[in-house]
C-alpha cells in the first residue's frame, strides 16, 4: 500500500537538495544510496564527463521474480534555475515553492513516484518481469543525459517517462521533433551621423528577416519561435554584426523540414537585400516519435489508468522529453503526467493527492504488465 506520509517525506528532501542542471552530485548521492537500500543494482554511467556535469546517469536494476516483460522508469534529476536553495511549503494540501525559487516538481514528484513504488512492490512482494530505473541528468535545455546515457546498461524494451504535466492518467504516446536554428548575420560597420550610407545594419538585415517569417503557431502539428536577437555596440555604430536564435518544432518531421527551411530562407534572403552575410546552423535537438494505441506500455498504462478508475487519455504534446531519446533508441516508451502544476516558475506547485495517486499509478502498472497476457 502507498504510504502518503514516506511519499511526501521523500519529495520534501529531494526538492531541498540543490540540483540545477550540471550540478546533480548531491540528489544522485542521496539516489544512489536510496536504490541500494531497495536492493536494486545501481551504476552510474560517464555520461557527466561527456557533457560537462557533476554526476552521471544513475541506473538501477531490480531482478524480475515472475513472467512480466521488463519495465524502464525514468524521471529526471536535474531543475531549471531558480533552484538553489528551495524551501517547499505545504498548505491545505499542497506543495508549492516559497516563491523565489522553483519547486522542483519538475521532476522531483516523478523520482518521488519511482521510489515510492519500488518500496511497495518490494514490501508486498509483488510480482514482476524485472524493472530498470534510469535518473539522468541535464534533461533541461537539451535531453542531454538520455542522449549520453549507456545504453549497454539497459535492457528493458518498454518504458515510462514521468515527465509531464496533466493529472495522473495523462499519457502521452506522440512528441514533436525540434531543430534549433541560429544564425549570425555580418554587416558592415560606419558612423551613424557621419556615414551611415557606407554601412550595412546587421539589426535592420534580422528585422526584414524575422518580419518574413511565419512564427508561433503554424498548423496543428508545427510551432516556430525567434527567442534571442543580439548584437550592436553603441546607438552611434551602425551594427556590423547580429545573432539571431529560434526554433522549429512539429510532430510531423516533413514539415518540421519545411518550416525550417523557409526561416533558413528568410535570413538568407533578407542578407542578399542588402548585401551581407549570413552564416547559418540548424542542430536537430530531438526526434519525434509517435506510438500507436497497440503498443506496449501504452495498452499497460491505459489499462492501469483503468484500474485505479482514473481517466486515461492518450495525448500528444510539442514538448520533448527523455522519452523522444528513448524511443530513438528503439526503447518504446511513453510519457505519463504526473499533476505537476507552473513548471518553470517560481509559482510551481504539486498536489498531495497527485503525488499519492502517482505512486499507485506505477504499482498499478507493474501489476497490469505481469498479470495481464499481452
Amino acid at each position: 500500500m502507498v504510504d502518503s506520509d514516506r511519499i511526501v517525506e521523500d519529495f520534501l528532501e529531494l526538492v531541498r537538495v540543490d540540483s540545477v542542471s550540471g550540478k546533480e552530485r548531491k540528489v544522485a548521492d542521496l539516489l544512489k544510496n536510496k536504490l541500494s537500500a531497495l536492493g536494486l543494482e545501481v551504476q552510474e554511467d560517464s555520461a557527466g564527463r561527456e557533457v560537462g556535469s557533476d554526476t552521471g546517469n544513475i541506473i538501477g536494476k531490480l531482478p524480475g521474480n515472475g513472467r512480466g516483460p521488463l519495465l524502464l522508469f525514468c524521471a529526471h534529476m536535474d531543475t531549471v534555475e531558480p533552484g538553489r536553495g528551495v524551501r517547499p511549503l505545504l498548505e491545505n494540501g499542497v506543495i508549492r515553492s516559497s516563491g523565489d525559487t522553483v519547486l522542483g516538481a519538475d521532476d522531483k514528484a516523478g523520482i518521488a513516484a519511482i521510489l515510492e513504488a519500488l518500496r511497495v512492490v518490494r514490501g508486498q512482494n509483488i510480482e514482476h518481469g524485472g524493472l530498470e530505473v534510469a535518473l539522468t541528468i541535464w534533461e533541461e535545455g537539451g535531453l542531454f543525459g538520455s542522449k549520453n546515457l549507456n545504453y549497454d546498461l539497459i535492457d528493458a524494451q518498454n518504458g515510462f517517462v514521468l515527465d509531464s504535466d496533466g493529472p495522473p492518467g495523462t499519457i502521452i504516446t506522440r512528441a514533436a521533433s525540434q531543430n534549433r536554428i541560429g544564425a549570425t548575420i555580418t554587416g558592415k560597420a560606419a558612423h551613424s551621423g557621419i556615414n551611415p550610407e557606407d554601412g550595412v545594419n546587421a539589426i535592420q538585415v534580422a528585422s526584414h528577416a524575422i518580419a518574413k517569417m511565419k512564427l508561433g503557431r503554424i498548423d496543428h502539428e508545427t510551432t516556430a519561435n525567434i527567442g534571442i536577437v543580439s548584437g550592436g555596440k553603441a546607438i552611434n555604430i551602425v551594427p556590423d554584426s547580429v545573432n539571431i536564435q529560434g526554433e522549429s518544432r512539429s510532430l510531423d518531421g516533413r514539415k518540421l523540414k519545411v518550416q525550417t527551411a523557409h526561416m533558413c530562407r528568410a535570413i538568407r534572403e533578407a542578407a542578399a537585400k542588402f548585401g551581407a552575410q549570413a552564416d547559418i546552423a540548424v542542430e536537430k535537438v530531438y526526434q519525434e516519435f509517435n506510438l500507436g494505441e497497440g503498443a506496449l506500455p501504452v495498452r499497460i498504462a491505459f489499462k492501469a489508468a483503468e484500474s485505479l478508475g482514473l481517466n486515461p487519455r492518450l495525448e500528444k504534446t510539442g514538448g520533448g522529453s527523455d522519452a523522444n531519446i528513448f524511443n530513438h533508441r528503439g526503447i518504446a516508451t511513453v510519457v505519463l503526467g504526473i499533476g505537476m502544476q507552473k513548471v518553470h516558475t517560481t509559482e510551481e506547485y504539486i498536489s498531495i493527492s497527485d503525488l499519492v495517486k502517482n505512486a499507485r499509478y506505477l504499482v498499478e502498472i507493474i501489476k497490469t504488465a505481469q498479470n495481464s497476457d499481452f
